[in-house]
């Protein structure tokens, strides 16, 4: 049958146990319940930039990348879309048209505005000494949530969209893991607070969470 096929797909996720966007990831793998071999790439070593990794996989030197019976897919947000048109026995994004633009808009929040200014790259170019990585990362992590935080007072049920589980989850909690980082009082942001307490309870969300995957150090 055609789920058949769907599911008998090869799936090899280059991830880095610490990279927010291959978290992202890692959640969507799990909640779908799909078998995937995990690929490490250390990005503190640079493994990123590899010649071989960068002309095959990633042009843009980034993890994650999926690869798909052979063929790879980049960019976590275009990865996950793809994962949910493929596989629809959990859906991250409601089939309404308004409604999925919501979820998309409340993702981007995060994926577009949040993420991208306070990952390891940007905090290096900007900063030189550690101290000045974590301010700089506690402050984007702070105004990043208040935005977050006011944009789902509309929206927010049991989490981010509704009742259901949406790709806004999928965003939200690898940037709760950043800012718990960087320290950041997530007591002020008391619907993320909640939202980020169910999504913890949830076994897929668990076993994308970094600390258990094969290449997490202390």
């Amino acid at each position: 049958t055609g789920n058949e096929s769907k599911m008998a797909k090869t799936l090899e996720l280059y991830s880095y146990w610490r990279s927010s966007c291959s978290y992202r990831v890692r959640i969507a793998l799990e909640l779908k319940g799909l078998p995937y071999t995990y690929k490490a790439i250390n990005l503190l070593l640079s493994e990123q930039k590899g010649s071989e990794f960068t002309t095959t996989l990633s042009p843009n030197q980034t993890v994650p990348v999926l690869v798909v019976d052979g063929k790879p897919l980049y960019q976590s947000l275009a990865i996950i879309e793809w994962l949910d048109e493929t596989y629809d026995n959990v859906k991250l994004l409601p089939s309404d048209p308004f409604q999925k633009a919501q979820v998309r808009a409340i993702s981007m929040l995060i994926a577009c505005d949040m993420q991208p200014i306070q990952n390891l790259r940007e905090l290096n170019r900007h900063c030189s000494t550690q101290p000045e990585k974590i301010a700089l990362g506690k402050a984007i992590n702070d105004e990043g949530l208040e935005r977050f935080e006011r944009a789902i007072q509309a929206t927010a049920g049991k989490y981010c969209f509704g009742d259901e589980i949406t790709l806004a989850d999928v965003c939200l909690m690898p940037q709760i893991y950043n800012a718990r980082r960087f320290a950041v009082d997530l007591t002020k942001f008391p619907k993320i607070s909640a939202i980020v307490a169910e999504l913890e309870k949830i076994e897929a969300f668990q076993k994308a969470e970094p600390s258990v995957q094969p290449d997490a150090a202390n």
